[in-house]
Parts: C-alpha cells; structure tokens; sequence
C-alpha cells in the first residue's frame, strides 16, 4: 500500500499563513500539517508516501519520501495533480489532501476497508461549521445516501431532505483493482473531457468528490466508511485556530 498526498494548491485562503509557505507546511503545532500526516502512516507501516507539489514546492522537503510536480498549479485543481502521480496507483492506496488533519484511528479504519473504492465519511458533520463562518456549511463536501446508506451523490449545500446527508472527509482508499480502474479513467478523462466535469467548470478545475461521481454514474460502487474520531479541514484562518483547540 502507497499513500499520495495532494499538496500543489496555492492556498490563498489561509493568508497570510501561506504567503511563504504551501498550506501543507503551515504549522499546527510544532509540526506541520504535512509531517503530522506522515507520522502517521509511517508509524502504521506505510513508507511508501507521495507528495505532489505545486506552489512553493521547494519549500516541502522530507527524506524518503517521492515528489510529483503539478506545473500547472495555479490553473488546475486536484484530480490534474493526482495524474501527475498515477504511476502510483497501481497498487492499494490511500488518497488524501495535505490540508487536512486527522487522527490515527480514522487512518486505521481506512486501512481496514476492504473494498474496491472507500472514502471517509463523517455523519455528525454539521457541528464541524459552528461559528466558521470564513468557511461556511454551504461549502461542504456533501454526500447524499439512500436509506440502505449507499451513495447517491456529492454535491455542495445539500439541503435537509428526507435522505442521510454526510460529510466526505478528504481521505480515499483504493484497491489494488481500484487503483487500475481509477487510473484508467482518470487518464481518459484528463486527454479527452471537454467542458463542465461535474460540479466544476471543467476536468482542468475538478476535485476528488467530481471524480468519485464520475465513478458512481459509471456504474462503479463506491462505498463509504463511515469514520470516528477527530479531523479538521484546515482552510482558512479560522480554521487553523480551530484546529488548534480541538487537537490541542
């Protein structure tokens, strides 16, 4: 099992936090959010870890680690700089973001999904966006499921409805059999897609939840693991400082 962590984005968001640094090595603590991140897996036996980096990629330096580079930062968004890095999907992995904070347990709940196609998922989302309104809950990552809680879409400001309304949590978990298939389409669809992709302007602008829609309309079961414990989507200051307290 490999690990790709997306960390090319120039994080405009969190200034001036991020007027020197990429969000990923912005310090929550002691560490930064890109060091907490690898602690982890490497403390779970994953030492096989990606960064692909973008803006101020200089500045993100670990040893041992493979680096990728999204040239084209500044006008694209995460599925272009996850094709920067596809030859590592092919074999299991986990996906995620370096602007994220998450406990070990929910990377061990991860682990332990043995599907094809797994994301994060947190049901009591809502208490996330109390008092956060530099990010507000319009911006969530929704995720709507049916009543047997199998994922009907991803989709920003969902409303109350009579269905189940979760958060995706920024962390995917693929197959070996996964990785090829997502690979496969994520290729096709960078040489060939023209237009709106999804919920973006076009596959240049997508995100990951654009992508796992891609998956679901293709018939494909992505599966949700629905995890316990502490994260934070650290965006903007704000949420920095949130973060601070909930992991302090």
């Amino acid at each position: 099992m490999n690990v790709i962590i997306l960390a090319a984005g120039q994080g405009t968001r969190l200034r001036p936090e991020t007027i020197n640094v990429p969000k990923g090595m912005v310090k929550l603590f002691q560490k930064s959010l890109l060091e907490i991140q690898i602690d982890i897996f490497k403390k779970l036996g994953i030492t096989d870890i990606s960064i692909v980096r973008g803006y101020l990629a200089e500045k993100i330096i670990f040893r041992s680690i493979n680096y990728f580079y999204n040239e084209n930062y500044s006008t694209t968004a995460g599925n272009v700089s996850l094709f920067c890095a596809k030859e590592k999907l092919q074999d299991s992995a986990i996906i995620t973001y370096s602007d994220i904070v998450f406990d070990e347990s929910i990377i061990r709940q991860m682990i332990n999904f043995s599907g094809d196609f797994g994301i994060a998922v947190d049901l009591d989302w809502e208490k996330n966006y109390v008092d956060r309104d530099q990010h507000p809950k319009s911006e969530a990552d929704n995720i709507l499921f049916n009543k047997e809680r199998k994922i009907i879409a991803f989709q920003k400001n969902l409303q109350k409805s009579h269905s189940i309304i979760g958060e995706f949590s920024g962390i995917v978990k693929l197959s070996k059999k996964g990785s090829l298939i997502f690979s496969k389409k994520l290729s096709e669809l960078y040489i060939s897609h023209k237009g709106k992709f999804h919920g973006s302007s076009s596959f240049a602008q997508s995100i990951m939840p654009d992508m796992l829609q891609e998956l679901i309309d293709s018939g494909i079961e992505v599966e949700p693991v629905f995890v316990s414990g502490k994260w934070c989507e650290i965006d903007t200051p704000q949420d920095l400082e949130r973060a601070r307290k909930i992991f302090s």
